[in-house]
Formats: structure tokens, sequence, C-alpha cells
């Protein structure tokens, strides 16, 4: 039910962190990967430690705000192992800062990395699974996409926009055998927020508001994300998943 072997998951953001997780736990379940990044260097690493774990994968240098670059990714997608069955959807930044403090410079990197790369890879995607008549789409939103926090404008702002898309997606594709949904983790320890993790104060404030007492690793998105790739999700569309620790039924 959860045996991969034979598709292929493009993954974007696949370099580090989340995305990097993500690629090694659907890698394991036998798919064959293609990971996407800006940075030459963060993509060879990762593809090199996916090889080591026996997984095959090709890493490709895109910049999901570019259109004709996730589109290129995704030709090479299927160029390499003949079809596109899963699209990982990852690829996002946030610039924490009050409201009366956000400049539009850091509006517009957020959004457009979060939304409009989302949108751009999303629709890439489709296009090729359209042609397949069958595909998973899986967009990694945020808690902030569905609850609402301090000095989080523009990130809550894309979160949320990115739930719209996955419900208004998995209508407008189903009848192509296509299936949408997300997950929305809460605070996994990554990269990106080891420096703002930093605070221990702020970190046990963080930790009350779980229900289990405790931060999310990235092992906690592995089996989430299998689920939404694999036939074990066959009833499952239209969801946002989320991965917080209870954070967000409180």
């Amino acid at each position: 039910m959860f045996n991969l072997t034979g598709k292929t998951a493009l993954i974007t953001g696949g370099s580090k962190g989340i995305g990097l997780a993500m690629a090694e736990a659907l890698g394991k379940q036998g798919a064959n990967i293609v990971i996407t990044g800006r940075g030459e260097d963060a993509l060879s690493a990762a593809k090199e430690q996916l090889g080591f774990s026996g997984i095959r994968a090709e890493a490709v240098q895109s910049d999901v705000t570019d259109r004709i670059s996730i589109e290129s990714a995704v030709a090479h997608a299927v160029e390499q192992f003949g079809s596109l069955d899963i699209l990982v959807n990852n690829a996002g930044m946030n610039i924490r800062k009050p409201l009366v403090e956000v400049e539009e410079e850091d509006w517009d990197r957020v959004v457009d990395t979060n939304l409009k790369g989302i949108f751009l890879a999303g629709q890439a995607a489709a296009r090729q699974m359209i042609r397949q008549k069958r595909g998973k789409i899986i967009n990694i939103s945020s808690i902030y996409g569905l609850v609402g926090g301090p000095n989080q404008t523009s990130y809550a702002a894309s979160k949320g926009g990115i739930n719209q898309l996955t419900r208004v997606w998995a209508e407008e594709l189903a009848p192509h055998g296509i299936h949408v949904n997300a997950i929305a983790p809460g605070y996994i320890q990554t990269p990106m927020t080891a420096s703002f993790l930093e605070d221990k104060e702020r970190t046990q404030k963080l930790i009350g508001h779980t229900m289990l007492g405790r931060l999310g690793e990235l092992k906690d998105l592995a089996g989430p994300v299998v689920l939404l790739a694999s036939d074990a999700s066959n009833y499952i569309t239209g969801q946002i998943i989320s991965v917080d620790g209870g954070w967000s039924a409180r």
C-alpha cells in the first residue's frame, strides 16, 4: 500500500531541511527522486546523501519563482524517469517582522517564493499529470495558514493561500485522477528554524502550545508525506493535514 517503486517524485526546495527529509522518506519507499533548489553546492551534497541511502536521485538547479526554470525541472524528471507521479511543493522562506516594519520587498520575497512558487510548480506538474491521468500533489503549508501569530504577516498570508490553492486544485484536478493535499507542519527543528529556536525561553513557550510537549522533528513528517504520495491515500483529497503536536487543535 505504501510502496512507491517505479514512481517518480519531484521535491522543490529538496536540498535541505524538510524537503530533503521528505525526499529521503519517499526514496526509501522506492520512488525515483528529483530534488530542486537554487544552491548548486547544497543540491550536490543532498544528492550524494540520498545516494548513500541507496536512493536513485537527480538534482536540478531551479528557482520556483521562474516559470521556465520550474517547467524545465518537471521536463527533466519526465525525461530521466518517464513520468512525474508525485510533486512535493515544498520550497519556502520566512521573514519575521512586526506588521509596521514589513517592507514591500519583504512581502514580495516571501509571497513570490511561498505562493507564486507553489502555483508555478503545481501548474507545471499538473499539466504533466493530466496527460498521465494520475498524480499526487502535496503542498507544504504551515500551522500559520490555520492560526494567527505575531510577526508572520507575509508568511501566514502565503500559507493561507496555499491551503486555498490545495482545495481549489483538488476539485479541479479530481476528474483527471490527481489528488491534491497539503501538510501543515508546526515548529520543526530544521536549519530554517535553528536561529529562531536558539532563544530558550521562546522555545519553551512554543513547546507549551503543543499537546505532546515537544517540537517536531524531521522524522515526524516522513509518515504523512509517504501516506499522501502512496495508494494508501487514494480516497483523500483537498485536505490540510496538520503535523503540529496538537498545536492547531487547541
